[in-house]
Formats: C-alpha cells, structure tokens, sequence
C-alpha cells in the first residue's frame, strides 16, 4: 500500500521548485522533443501517489485511512468517499455532521456524471425582514441564527444507498471509533484553544470542546484522545435503524434510508430541532422533515476537447465553466504560465465571470429562473472576452446573458444599477475594502476565527475528498460547514451550519440569492470532474471559500495546458482575485487586488503594476488542492494532494 507521508527532503521554497519545474516543462515543450508523460516525472515535494485498484484522497490522514479500510473491505469509491466525509465530520475538518454536501459522481455503468445536492436549507421565519429587524446587514456567521437545515447526514446516505456497494455499518465504522476517542491533530486543538471564548457561549459546544476548563489551556493538546461519547451514540442510532430495517426483511438500500427517515422524519429530527430552537436558532422539525437531498443534472463545457462538470447555479461552479469558455479564445500556452500577461488574462476571465456569478447565480428552486443557458453560452463568452483590454478593468460588472438563451432580463433596472453602483463606488456594487488576507477573513472583534496567522486560511477550512477505483466510480465531494466555532445542537454531538451567511438581503446585491425559507444559499463548494473521450479523466477539488473555483482553474489549466502532472499542479503557486463579492461575513470586495506567491519575479510584478493591480504576496496561495487522474494508457490511476496542510492520500 502507498502513502503520503511527510514531504521528503526538497527545495526549501516548494513555490519556486514547482515553478522551476513548469519552466523546465514549457521549454521542453517548445522544444518539442520531450512527452507528457516524460515532463511528468519531473520533482515534486510530496510525491504523487501511483495506484492501479484504489486512491482515498482527503483532509486528514486518519480520514483517508477510513477510506482505505473500507476499500479493503470491498467498497468501491462511493463507499470510500462516504466513510472519509464521515470520519472527516466526525474530527471537524474543517467541518461537522450539520452541514453540507454536494458531490459529482461519474458512474461507470451509466456512463454519466451525476451530482449530488446536500445543501441545507434557509429554515422557517428566516427572512431578510427578520434580520434586517435585528440591526443585521447580512445573516450572522456564527451561533444558532446561522445555521440552515444539516445536509451532510443525508448526503452521505442517499449517495451510499444509491451508489455504494456496502452497509452503513460499515462505512461508519471508523468514525463510531474516532468519535469513541482519537488522538487529535495540533490543528483542530489550536482551533478549539483559539475559539473557546465563543465556544463558551453554546453550554453543549462548550461541554464537548473543552474538556479542561479552568486551565490555562481548555482545550485539547495534540496527541490527547479526544472523546464525543453523544456524537458516536447518533452514529450508532443510525446504524441500529439500518440493522433494524434488515431484520423486518428491507432491502439494503431501503435499510439505509431509514437511518434517513430516523434522522430527519423520527426522533433525531425531533431531538435535534428541539435544541437548536433552546439555543436561539429557527430550525423545526418541519424544515427537517421537508428537506431532501436532490439528485441532479450537473452542468458542464467542453475545453479544447475536454468535457468538464461542475454543479448548478447553487453554488459557484458554473464560474469556472464560464472562465474556462472565455480563456478558450486566448492562446495561454504562448503566453507562458504565470507570465504577468497570463496573470492578467486569468485575472479578467475571472473578473467577468465571478461579476456574473455574484448577481446571476442562486438556488434553482426558487424563480425566476437563472440564465444558466445564457451564462454557459460559448457566444456569451465571446462576448465577454471582447470585453478584456491591457489593464485590469475595475468596473467589471455582469453582463446580460439573457439574448443569449432568447430570453428577457427580469433584473435590467438592477443589472444598470448595479453599473451605476460600481462606477460610484456605492455599498450596492462598489469597492467595498477590507484589510487583506488570504481566506477574505479579516480579524474582528465580530469574528473570533480570524487567525493570527493569516496564511493558515488556506491550510483549513472545507475539506475536500476525492476517490476512484479500478471498477471506474470516480467520485470528488467538497463537504463544509458545521466547522469550529460550532453550535452543537443538545444530546445530538451534531454541530451545526453557518451557511446561511452567504445569503444576502439586499436584493441589488445578488437578486437570485436573497434569502427565503426553504431556500438554498448560493455556496462556494465546488467539487470538479473532467471526462477526456467521454471517458473519466480528471477528479479534483479544493478548500478556501471564495477562491475554490479560482485554484481549481489555475490546476485544470497547469495540467491542460502547460503540461503538468497532477502533484505538480497541486504544487504550483496560484494567483488569486479580490475583485469578487466575499460569500462570508460583510461580503467585502477589493477592485484590482491580487495575492501572488512571494517569489514573483520583479519584472512580472512590475508589469503587473503597470497594468492597474495591487499586489499582496504570501508564500501559499491555494488551499491543499485534492486530484485523481486517471491514466487510461497505463490503466492506473495518478493521486495528488498538495505539499502543504494535512490532506493525505492512500492508494493501492
């Protein structure tokens, strides 16, 4: 079995060695006289994981282990992925069992990609008129009032009903053991130390997180078993409800939903919404009972020959389809990568294309309809690649995707004022700045969980899994919310949601997403799929909120593109825009900012200074990045995870 441990010796600046490495890929290539897979032997720090029956990639290295065993038992990469997002919630990577999920799942006997929609929903009375009468400008990012309806339970069950192979008593096996005691990581510790003063203000957060009260230090140090003797009682009531079904004679996938039923129909449900409501928070027994997972159509583009799937307007995904139409009418190659006109090409692509995604996209459910057709439309893209000059444009605003799909814009009187906002720099579409850093989280009384170091934004927060087996289950999930500092919901040990942040309730701000009962807040979680000859290729995925889709950009292109492999490209410094609308907290925006690695050539920054940006630098620019390629020459499978935080991958 092959493992990705510790990074082994390497260049102690992993940015500049990948940088080195792409430089030595592209002159290869211009040369001519080396292959692809030649350019992909090339150093990386981590090495890339090589296997032929399996690859469990995710954020922890005791999560990607539960993956393993559950391939070691026969499970196919449904079954692996379910068991690490279960282990994953259970240590709160960045993540608890009340929040979300959404996956793409490519299934080998359908021969198609399927998405899966796990995102909770705005509860009863949550409406932009509640908030507003509490003095709040946008739903709060922590506590009981910020949590939707948990998704991830029910994600996790309906994939494994519909496509796993195995028992829910299986697959949650080690979490039940994790949530019996663990030894907890440095990270998660810290987390809990640094957040306790908010943590405090939860009796049930503060009765499980802080096991040392009164000490200088009441969390738990690294290495200490860190017990959730409620949270492991859940887990087994979920797998008595299935072991119960299967003894009344149900079928192993009707076993599975009444874990589902018992969880938002029975007394899980009950018991849960009953705490939360204790604590402040509007979640009913009805919200859980009306929600439900939805099983849907992804959306995708086709790039230079490559099919590339992401999910519907309910998240950011379709941003990085509309980048990618419009980049595809560049020459990027000869650009060179991370050439400052690259830089500054990519920079526009994402400018038009998070401006549309800012006004354009939010929860299908709920009318009137997006203009995803539009939004997608190669013409469409077109037209907004005419729109890229020399310097960095930062009025940069949506466009009108309507025409495009024959339709009229119900949001034209919006759409013009949201022009006349950025040109003013008015709160309903200005510049609306914010002290830098580079997760978009700057440190405020307000907000507990901004770090004292800055960069660690990109080493934490959602997580991410991938998988893949021989039998051809691809599978790339970007589960969050419920993360530290968390409301933990009574008896249950479920921590809950704070998605409903990402709501706003100005509608000038974002027409599709403001917020409404039973609706879905337009999310960052962007799981990524990439199919070459109609065949699976591709699987990645990514942590870091608002950036996501922009690092999943840049890896796509460095492998497309220039070449890379996949573990190169995990390494590879990124470029990151500021000039979108942040998901979280004030929803800031920041006009021509843009975060570069810290060994930028000179040349390259002084030209991109020329062309209108400022520039911020740290020596990480992505979250760990998480990816299978599948090598259909070879019939093996490439795994990487990048060289930084503590994602893991484990192959056979």
């Amino acid at each position: 079995m092959s493992t990705q441990g510790k990074p082994r010796q390497a260049p102690a600046r992993p940015a500049l060695a990948a940088a080195l490495a792409a430089l030595l890929a592209l002159l290869a290539l211009l040369a001519g006289g080396v292959t692809e897979p030649a350019r992909a032997q090339d150093a990386t720090e981590k090495p890339p994981l090589h296997a032929q029956h399996w690859l469990a990639i995710t954020g922890k290295p005791l999560a990607a282990t539960a993956g393993a065993r559950v391939f070691q038992q026969g499970g196919n990469a449904v079954d692996a992925a379910c068991a690490m997002l279960a282990a994953t919630s259970t240590m709160w990577d960045t993540l608890g069992w009340g929040g979300e999920t959404q996956a793409l799942i490519y299934h080998p006997g359908l021969r198609k990609v399927i998405a899966i929609n796990a995102l909770g929903v705005a509860p009863t009375g949550a409406t932009a008129e509640f908030f507003r009468s509490r003095g709040m400008s946008y739903p709060p990012e922590y506590g009981p009032l910020s949590a939707v309806t948990p998704g991830t339970p029910g994600g996790l069950l309906v994939m494994l009903a519909e496509y796993g192979q195995l028992s829910l008593a299986e697959v949650l096996a080690p979490s039940i053991e994790l949530a019996d005691g663990y030894p907890i990581e440095a990270q998660t510790a810290n987390r809990i130390e640094r957040d306790k003063g908010k943590l405090k203000e939860w009796p049930d957060s503060k009765r499980v997180m802080l096991p040392h009260l009164g000490q200088a230090r009441e969390a738990p140090v690294a290495g200490e078993i860190f017990r959730q003797p409620e949270l492991a009682a859940t887990l087994r009531r979920l797998v008595r409800a299935e072991q119960q079904a299967l003894a009344r004679g149900r079928s192993r996938k009707q076993a599975i939903m009444a874990a589902y039923e018992l969880f938002y129909r029975g007394a899980l449900g009950a018991e849960l919404s009953a705490a939360v409501q204790a604590q402040g928070g509007l979640i009913t027994r009805e919200d859980l009972a009306n929600w439900s997972v939805k099983i849907e159509e992804p959306r995708h583009t086709r790039y230079r020959g490559i099919d590339v799937y992401k999910l519907d307007t309910w998240v950011q995904g379709p941003a990085m389809l509309q980048a990618l139409n419009i980049l595809e009418t560049f020459d990027l190659k000869s650009m060179g990568y991370n050439s400052a006109r690259y830089l500054h090409t990519l920079y526009q692509a994402m400018n038009l294309a998070f401006a549309d995604r800012d006004f354009y996209y939010g929860d299908p459910a709920f009318p009137p309809e997006e203009p995803i057709r539009g939004l997608l439309s190669k013409d469409y893209a077109r037209a907004r690649a005419s729109l890229i000059g020399e310097r960095n444009d930062p009025l940069a605003g949506p466009g009108d995707p309507y025409p495009f799909e024959a339709g009229a814009n119900p949001y034209r009187t919006l759409l013009e004022e949201r022009a006349r906002g950025l040109a003013s720099g008015s709160a309903a579409g200005g510049d609306n700045t914010r002290p830098f850093t580079p997760g978009g989280v700057a440190p405020t009384a307000a907000n507990p969980s901004a770090e004292a170091d800055p960069h660690e934004a990109f080493y934490r927060g959602t997580t991410s899994i991938v998988s893949a087996d021989k039998a051809g289950w691809v599978v790339s999930v970007t589960p969050s919310g419920g993360w530290i500092p968390a409301v933990i919901a009574g008896s249950t040990g479920i921590g809950l949601s704070q998605r409903m942040q990402s709501f706003v309730l100005d509608p000038r701000e974002s027409p599709f997403n403001v917020v409404e009962p039973g609706k879905r807040p337009r999310s960052t979680l962007t799981p990524s799929l990439a199919l070459k000859d109609g065949k699976p290729w591709l699987a990645s995925a990514v942590q870091g909120g608002d950036s996501q889709d922009q690092n999943l950009l840049q890896f796509f292109l460095n492998v497309v593109e220039f070449g890379m492999s996949p573990q190169q490209s995990a390494e590879a410094a990124n470029m990151n825009s500021f000039q979108l609308y942040d998901s979280f907290g004030a929803h800031g925006r920041a006009a021509g900012k843009m975060l570069l690695d810290d060994e930028v050539p000179r040349w390259v920054r002084s030209e991109l200074v020329q062309r209108g940006y400022r520039l911020e630098f740290a020596p990480r620019t992505s979250g760990p990045i998480n990816a299978i390629m599948i090598d259909a020459t070879n019939g093996t499978l490439w795994g990487a995870s990048s060289n930084h935080g503590e994602d893991y991958g484990i192959g056979w």
